[in-house]
């Protein structure tokens, strides 16, 4: 006696009700999810002299450079600290940011085959790269330590608080990112943009000088303010918890949250909007 084996039914249905993320679809696909994270992790290196090295060389070499023009030329204030070890601490968040961003900015435009082709949620493809370039967030920022032991200066409790950062971190820079991508295949003009923008929001952070300036000049208000831009409280924090150049950014941090919390959710209702259109403007 054979047993016939029916064949399995994949039904594909629109999103209902005010559901922003099926998330038992997403596990379904968590494979792929997985998949395309080695293949970032594999493919960024692949064929390169110093493969993992780059991830090291890249904030060590914008250190020496911005401390060489801002530390040293233009005597920019490091809030007692190395200026070396300034930089770096923040150079290691912004690089994720901004690495992380732009390939999540430009993931739908550069995965328009597998986009037309076949079915699994969209949602896989900007963030993706949120969590492949950990990898190399995750090398530079080892050589925090070993700077630390160079130049003398002993970590502090508040390194406690070094994964709360990282969990905001990755917030704000998923939730530019979905805003990005999905603008980005109806406006081809986000791709040409991307670097100019980068640039923009790096000298916005305080990555080359320090958010100490911010409450000197606007005061409390103006420092909150300037907090909605979640990159701000974080690289200050980032700087706090690792070298102790000042009191915990509480106020920016919360202004950073709440902001990057709005942007993540409704860029999240916006890809959703905008998805059914992905498979025929790409």
């Amino acid at each position: 006696m054979t047993m016939q084996l029916k064949p399995e039914t994949i039904v594909i249905e629109p999103a209902r009700g005010r559901q922003v993320v099926n998330w038992r679809e997403l596990r379904e696909y968590r494979d792929l999810f997985y998949f395309l994270i080695d293949r970032d992790i594999k493919v960024l290196y692949k064929q390169t002299v110093l493969g993992f090295g780059w991830a090291i060389l890249r904030p060590l070499l914008s250190m020496v450079i911005f401390t060489v023009i801002f530390g040293g030329l233009a005597r920019v204030d490091s809030d007692g600290q190395p200026y070396a070890l300034f930089s770096y601490a923040a150079l290691v968040p912004w690089l994720y940011f901004s690495t992380a961003l732009t390939a999540s900015a430009l993931s739908l435009v550069n995965n328009t085959d597998m986009l037309t082709k076949v079915y699994f949620p969209r949602l896989i493809f900007p963030l993706t790269p949120i969590f492949s370039k950990l990898v190399d967030f995750a090398i530079s920022f080892v050589i925090i330590f070993v700077l630390m032991a160079w130049f003398r200066v002993p970590p502090t409790a508040r390194l406690v608080y070094v994964p709360l950062l990282v969990a905001l971190m990755m917030l704000a820079t998923a939730g530019i990112g979905l805003w990005l991508a999905a603008m980005s295949v109806q406006y081809r003009d986000v791709k040409h943009a991307m670097p100019f923008l980068t640039q923009i929001l790096m000298y916005a952070a305080p990555v080359v000088w320090s958010a100490a300036l911010i409450g000197q000049r606007f005061g409390p208000t103006g420092r909150l303010l300037f907090g909605l831009y979640p990159m701000v409280g974080i690289i200050e924090g980032f700087r706090v918890a690792l070298l102790g150049t000042g009191p915990m950014p509480w106020d920016m941090l919360a202004a950073g949250t709440a902001s990057a919390l709005v942007i993540f959710v409704t860029g999240l209702f916006y890809f959703r909007r905008m998805e059914v259109t992905f498979a025929d403007v790409a």
